[in-house]
C-alpha cells in the first residue's frame, strides 16, 4: 500500500491556478492561516490574488522557508499582488468560536475583503462555506497540504506567517517571561516550563490544553 504524501514530498507550483486559468477563471485567491495550534496569541489568515502577469519565482510553504526569506517574499507579495488581506482573531475569540470556526471565519474575512473579489479560491484544507451560516457563496477548492502544492496558497502563508510572529515579537516584549520571540506561543519545553511558573497570561486561549490545567487553583495535597 503506498504511503500517503506528506508536504516535504510535495511540489510548489501554479498548475492549480493553470487549470482554472485555462476554464476561465481569472481571479484566483489562495487562502491559509498561521498560529491554529499556538497557546497563545491571535490566530492570522491572509487571502493574496496573484497577478500572473508579475510571477513570484520560489514560492513555498511558508514552513519550508527561513524567517528571512519569508520577509522577503512578503514584501514582493505586497508589491505584485493584484490584491491580498491579512486578518488577526483574538485569543479571545478562539475561545469563543472554537479554532476550526475561528479559522474558518478568518479566512473568509481575508477573502471578503479583498479588491477585486476572486472569481475563485484555493483554501488549505478549510471547507469554507458553513451549512450553520450561509454567506460565503464563492466556488472554492480545499486543498490538503495546499500551502506545499499551490503558488497562490504559499503566498497567503507567507503573509499571515510574517504578520503573526511579527505580533509574536511584539508580545514577547510585554510578556518576557514566555519567551515568545523565540516559541511564537507554541507549547515548547520552556513555554510550558514558564505556564507553570507564572501560570497563564491575558493572551493565552483558555480553552487549549494545557492552558486549561493552569487556571484552577492549585489545591494542596494532604487529608482534609
Amino acid at each position: 500500500m503506498p504511503r500517503s504524501l506528506e508536504p516535504r514530498d510535495l511540489e510548489c507550483t501554479s498548475r492549480l491556478e493553470l487549470s482554472l486559468l485555462r476554464r476561465g477563471v481569472k481571479l484566483i485567491a489562495g487562502t491559509d492561516e498561521a498560529g491554529r495550534g499556538s497557546l497563545l496569541g491571535p490566530l492570522y489568515a491572509a487571502a493574496v490574488i496573484l497577478d500572473t502577469a508579475r510571477p513570484i519565482a520560489g514560492l513555498n510553504d511558508s514552513k519550508k522557508l527561513s524567517p528571512q526569506a519569508r520577509a522577503c517574499f512578503a514584501a514582493e507579495i505586497q508589491e505584485k499582488a493584484l490584491a491580498y488581506k491579512v486578518i488577526a482573531v483574538s485569543a479571545q475569540e478562539v475561545d469563543k468560536l472554537n479554532v476550526f470556526e475561528a479559522t474558518r471565519q478568518a479566512m473568509v474575512r481575508a477573502l471578503l475583503a479583498l479588491d477585486p473579489l476572486p472569481e475563485f479560491v484555493l483554501a488549505d484544507a478549510m471547507p469554507l462555506a458553513s451549512g450553520r451560516k450561509p454567506g460565503f457563496s464563492i466556488p472554492y477548492w480545499s486543498i490538503i497540504h495546499g500551502d506545499a502544492r499551490s503558488v497562490s496558497i504559499a503566498a497567503a502563508s507567507i503573509l499571515a506567517k510574517v504578520a503573526r510572529d511579527a505580533h509574536l515579537d511584539r508580545l514577547d516584549r510585554k510578556y518576557p517571561q514566555y519567551c515568545l520571540a523565540r516559541n511564537k506561543g507554541y507549547g515548547t519545553r520552556e513555554h510550558l516550563e514558564a505556564l507553570a511558573r507564572f501560570g497563564p497570561c491575558p493572551e493565552h486561549r483558555r480553552t487549549y490544553q494545557p492552558v486549561k490545567d493552569f487556571l484552577s487553583p492549585r489545591l494542596p495535597f494532604g487529608p482534609a
